[in-house]
């Protein structure tokens, strides 16, 4: 009995740090955004890998919201006009581009309703994640940095 406790606990130990070790390499996982303007949570993204390689992200929760709760994407054009935020797919076709980059893809910005393209980059402890949106060149935008939830 002793020795099936130790080799539970061994394997639990092991799988806590492989899990941690893999987070750290990708940005797949929970993530708490914040506002580049004004610093406050706004909501959690999952970003989730594809069947292809590409990341996606989509929003699971509305954590602060100067509409409410359960906000609608009113400046959004075609089939998000007046969708739920939460739900929605506002991040895709990220593809690795180096160490702890992605890039190549689109992020949606919900309260504007624009489309952008978009390059995350991890930091080294996969703890913090920078998300860069911009039209034509990449100097040209703006960045915001979410935090593993």
């Amino acid at each position: 009995m002793r020795k099936t406790c130790i080799s539970v606990v061994t394997a639990l130990a092991l799988g806590a740090l492989c899990s941690t070790a893999i987070g750290a390499e990708s940005p797949t996982g929970r993530w708490k955004t914040i506002d580049d303007e004004t610093g406050r949570t706004k909501s959690i993204v999952v970003i989730q890998s594809g069947p292809s390689g590409t990341l996606s992200g989509k929003v699971v929760q509305i954590l602060q919201s100067d509409k409410g709760p359960h906000p609608l994407c009113d400046a959004c054009d075609g089939e998000r006009k007046n969708q739920p935020i939460e739900g929605m797919t506002i991040l895709w076709d990220l593809k690795p581009d180096g160490d702890h980059v992605w890039s190549g893809g689109t992020v949606l910005d919900p309260s504007k309703g624009k489309t952008y393209r978009a390059k995350l980059t991890l930091d080294e402890d996969g703890e913090k994640l920078q998300l860069r949106g911009y039209i034509g060149i990449e100097a040209l935008g703006r960045t915001q940095t979410w935090l593993r939830e």
